[in-house]
């Protein structure tokens, strides 16, 4: 989904990459460590609640994204990405993505069309009818 136009909240479902939205923080949750998949090493992640006019979801932030925002900033993303974490949709920047403060107004949030509160069922790829890498083929005899 490759669009310079912002998207509304409501239009978020798993797996979309190339997002670009204008979100308020509503608030920011306490931030723990995790181990990186990538390099081991311990990060710090925390949970946003941000949304829309249209509706919420959780923003997750990392390291230094936790300090530089606060709850009531509106922050214009770039090249997001959407995901399934335990069943819960997730909104992410991502290592190519930006998130920036913007003074833009937003006053309305939907809080009740919390799309990060509607859990997913996540299929795996190999279960699905339509696998990533195409139809298996059958062996010759």
């Amino acid at each position: 989904m490759r669009s310079e136009e912002n998207l509304n909240v409501e239009a978020l479902k798993p797996d979309l990459q190339d997002l670009n939205l204008i979100v308020k923080i509503l608030n920011i949750g306490p931030s723990r460590g995790v181990l990186s998949k990538r390099d081991q090493r311990q990060r710090l992640i925390a949970e946003a609640l941000v949304g829309d006019e249209t509706g919420s979801v959780v923003l997750t932030l990392w390291e230094d994204q936790i300090r530089r925002f606060a709850a009531n900033d509106v922050v214009e993303i770039r090249q997001g990405y959407t995901n399934l974490f335990k069943g819960s949709l997730r909104l992410n920047v991502g290592r190519n993505g930006r998130i920036e403060k913007v003074d833009k107004k937003l006053e309305k949030v939907n809080t009740r069309n919390n799309l990060s509160e509607k859990t997913h069922i996540q299929i795996p790829w190999y279960l699905s009818e339509s696998r990533p890498f195409g139809k298996r083929r059958k062996k010759r005899r």
